[in-house]
């Protein structure tokens, strides 16, 4: 499908959506008010919503080089600053276009010209509100759409994108079928493509990539499953807010220690590279930096003396003072050697290792309902939560079991209260339609000899070092079939045919797969470099590690894009990663949310039983 330009696709510029983003954002928005406005300084208006959308893609020091000097709440009451002029970047609803009036209208207005441009479409009665005070046009610099309502929250993906809801539906758009959903939203895609085929100038009209769009009855197990990556993790098991992480430091004085607010992103080189890694392989990775930086600073080796043997967290921390030119590299080392330190604890004391590997076996058909009773029966130290996702992953994989009463037996001896049963029975519903539907889910054939109940079969082309690592989302298969041109037909319906040498990739793309005995990951890899100036382009500061990764992309093939109707997870999020080197093909994922475990239980439990039917959809 045609949504690249023929440049793009051909190993032109190639960007990511976070660069697209954010290029748009300082250059499209901020810049352009410069033409014809004599304030040197502006300020910057945004609401909630529209902070988030700059925040992902925008540092403080880009929007100030920009000649932005102060950032302002709508919803916060504002200083009047007549001699500067303004620029809101706000969604447009009426509560919002109504504030913007309230401060720019009559004759003292709080800023001396205002430029709007508004997160995605606006309704023209909103606009004629605006038009018609007659004080407020003079004032207005600009009146532009963005149309940025998505969140880039890696440098691949465009995780979060909102759909404005029709006011009025007619009876055409009527349907009782969930898999009609992605098939709506594909026609809907289909048609504005062929507009713009035949009313834009020079727009490609042979594909240039590829979009596949799914539902999140693809695969119900991929959200509840432990995924053992380091970013899964910090998600799953740590009290974060987003990507915030709250974690104590030293104070300057020494005296107390202080609440510190970090961002896990890519501007964090040492995140960008272990955030798809094992934990275990994370943990190891720390370790080696640690040792590595100890090793060639003498007050890292008296701290060490001194304290005779490890150094903690803390320890690190005081060594950014008494190391003041490695204040960055210490501080982002210290941090991730601390939250390394918490992850393991939890796995630890919540027996982890025991419930992923339960959790895996029953996926692979090597575990089934005498293996799980025996261990509620046996583990006592398991929480209810673990419980609750082997009982849903259990009623994913066998929905029939919970038709009768053994499923409320085995739900009561695993201790779920009632908001919990309300999960397991809803999951158990949404795979008993999967089942009885042939188009909208993904089937998996074994051999007829097999007698193992497996719900994923395993992939002997790919081994790990780690264990606990055989779990893979089905969109990972699907992504390499749709890159082969072998997607089933009658399961993945296509809107149009696509030429005949679209899926041909050539030699010098071409990958294969070889299987190799597992092996170590700590041989393959060399020394840190937390010892190194920090203006180095060493391949490990943020700028190096992104800049790397845009020259990787133009060297990619056509791009593949995924859309999961109903939220993505981060083990599909480590697929897409994987997948780009892997095919040689950029593969962007997007979703109208990515869930954590426990925001994807939430939603079970507050589904209707009509939502879980979805009869008369209007869609």
């Amino acid at each position: 499908m045609s949504l690249d330009s023929d440049s793009s696709s051909q190993g032109g510029d190639r960007r990511s959506f976070r660069q697209i983003t954010r290029d748009r954002l300082l250059f499209e928005m901020l810049r352009s008010t410069r033409k014809d406005s004599k304030s040197a300084w502006k300020v910057l208006i945004m609401d909630k919503f529209t902070v988030k959308i700059m925040s992902y893609s925008c540092k403080m020091a880009d929007i100030t080089e920009e000649g932005v000097s102060l950032v302002e709440d709508l919803y916060k009451r504002r200083q009047p600053l007549p001699s500067l002029d303004a620029i809101y970047f706000i969604q447009p609803t009426k509560e919002n276009v109504v504030m913007f009036l309230s401060d720019m209208s009559g004759r003292s207005p709080l800023y001396k010209k205002a430029y709007v441009f508004f997160s995605s479409p606006i309704q023209k009665d909103l606009v004629a509100q605006i038009k018609r005070d007659s004080s407020i046009l003079p004032r207005i610099g600009a009146l532009s759409e963005m149309n940025l309502e998505y969140f880039p929250i890696d440098s691949q993906e465009f995780p979060r994108v909102h759909y404005r809801i029709a006011k009025t539906i007619d009876a055409s758009t009527m349907t009782t079928l969930r898999d009609m959903v992605p098939t709506k939203i594909a026609a809907g895609v289909w048609n504005y493509l062929s507009k713009y085929k035949t009313s834009i100038p020079e727009f490609p009209q042979t594909e240039t990539c590829e979009l596949l769009i799914v539902d999140r009855s693809v695969d119900q197990i991929a959200p509840i499953i432990h995924e053992w990556t380091y970013d899964a993790m910090c998600h799953d098991l740590l009290c974060m807010d987003g990507n915030k992480y709250v974690h104590e430091v030293s104070s300057k004085n020494g005296s107390a220690s202080e609440k510190k607010e970090v961002l896990l992103e890519d501007h964090d080189p040492v995140w960008l590279e272990l955030r798809h890694s094992h934990i275990a392989d994370a943990s190891e990775r720390l370790h080696d930096k640690m040792t590595h930086f100890v090793s060639k600073n003498k007050a890292a080796q008296r701290q060490q003396a001194r304290t005779g043997g490890e150094l903690s967290t803390r320890d690190l921390q005081k060594m950014v003072q008494a190391l003041p030119q490695y204040t960055d590299q210490i501080d982002k080392l210290s941090l991730h050697v601390e939250i390394a330190g918490k992850l393991n604890v939890i796995i630890r004391e919540q027996c982890l290792r025991d419930v992923g590997q339960l959790e895996q076996d029953l996926v692979f058909g090597d575990a089934g309902t005498k293996e799980l009773i025996n261990f509620f029966r046996t583990q006592l130290g398991v929480s209810r939560e673990n419980k609750l996702r082997l009982l849903m992953i259990y009623a994913a994989i066998n929905p029939e079991k919970f038709e009768s009463d053994k499923g409320t037996k085995m739900m009561q001896l695993a201790g779920l209260s009632a908001d919990d049963m309300i999960a397991v029975n809803n999951m158990r519903c949404l795979c008993t339609d999967t089942k009885k539907s042939s188009g909208g889910a993904f089937t998996l054939k074994f051999d007829v000899q097999k007698k193992k109940h497996a719900h994923r079969k395993e992939r002997t082309t790919e081994q790990s070092a780690w264990a606990l690592s055989r779990f893979y989302p089905v969109l990972e298969e699907l992504i390499e079939q749709l890159s082969k041109g072998e997607l089933p037909k009658d399961e993945y319906n296509c809107m149009n045919d696509p030429s005949p040498s679209f899926h041909v990739v050539p030699t010098t793309t071409s990958t294969s797969v070889h299987t190799s005995p597992a092996h170590s990951m700590r041989s393959r890899r060399t020394g840190g470099s937390w010892a190194r100036p920090r203006g180095s382009d060493d391949g490990y500061s943020s700028d190096s590690v992104l800049k790397h990764a845009s020259s990787d992309f133009q060297k990619h093939g056509q791009r593949i894009f995924v859309f999961v109707i109903g939220g993505a997870t981060r083990s599909e999020l480590r697929a897409a990663h994987k997948l780009s080197s892997k095919l040689k093909r950029e593969v962007i994922l997007g979703s109208s949310s990515l869930d954590d475990p426990p925001q994807f239980i939430t939603k079970l439990k507050m589904m209707s039983a009509e939502e879980l039917t979805l009869d008369d959809l209007h869609i």
